[in-house]
Formats: structure tokens, C-alpha cells, sequence
């Protein structure tokens, strides 16, 4: 459940107003005889869950996907927020001298001061040289 909340946090909060505004403006008077929140309501509260709900399956398939071919020596690049100017991804690969661990979801160097997320990574596949 922490890791749900962990990656999903935001978009609960974001949800949570949405659902606010829903009910604000459902239970006004001139809107439906104050009577339009049992339509709205659910409706949100049903769509808001299916968006949160497919978007974490989607991030923890990734994030398996990620974890499975940083463990089987393959690379993965990872989105990085405190680069923003030149390059703003990073490319985590075992076989780099780089010194990369993965620990439980997250990548960890001793060259890095901050760690990489499996959330904010992608499979990575070198662009193949031609001959």
C-alpha cells in the first residue's frame, strides 16, 4: 500500500479536488435543483479510480520490466530532474564502470548523489551500429 501511495500520491490529490469541485458544483441550486452531485459524483468517483488504478499498473509493469533487464545486464534509462539544461536522462547500464546497485526500487552510485526511481525509467536498447 505505500508503494500505491508512494507513486500515486499526486494524482490522489489531484483526484481528491477534482472530486471536491464535482461535489461543489453538483450541490449548488441552480445547477440541477441541487440534485446533479448523485450523477456527478459517482461518475468521477468512478472514473478518477480507473485512470489512478491503470496508471499504476502501468508504472508497476514498467518498473518490473525495468528492474528485470537492469538484473539480467541489460541497460535502462532513467529521467533525470537535476539536469535540466543539457541532458535530462541517464543511462544506467551494469556493465558501465559506474558502479550502479539497484536497491530496492531505486539505483544507486557512488558517482551519483541522488538515486533513480524504476518509476522514472524506460528499458534502453543501444542503437545497433552499422557495419
Amino acid at each position: 500500500m505505500s508503494n500505491f501511495i508512494e507513486l500515486e500520491g499526486g494524482y490522489l490529490a489531484i483526484g481528491l479536488f477534482a472530486l471536491l469541485a464535482a461535489i461543489f458544483v453538483g450541490t449548488r441550486p441552480f445547477v440541477g435543483n441541487g440534485k446533479a452531485w448523485k450523477k456527478t459524483v459517482p461518475f468521477v468517483s468512478i472514473t478518477l479510480a480507473g485512470f489512478i488504478g491503470a496508471h499504476y499498473w502501468v508504472t508497476t509493469s514498467r518498473m518490473a520490466d525495468v528492474k528485470y533487464r537492469f538484473t539480467q545486464g541489460g541497460a535502462v534509462i532513467c529521467e533525470s530532474k537535476a539536469l535540466r539544461k543539457v541532458s535530462q536522462s541517464i543511462i544506467i547500464d551494469p556493465k558501465l564502470p559506474q558502479g550502479w546497485v539497484l536497491i530496492g526500487d531505486e539505483f544507486h552510485s557512488p558517482q551519483f548523489q541522488r538515486s533513480f526511481h524504476t518509476a522514472r525509467c524506460l528499458e534502453y536498447f543501444y542503437p545497433n551500429k552499422k557495419q
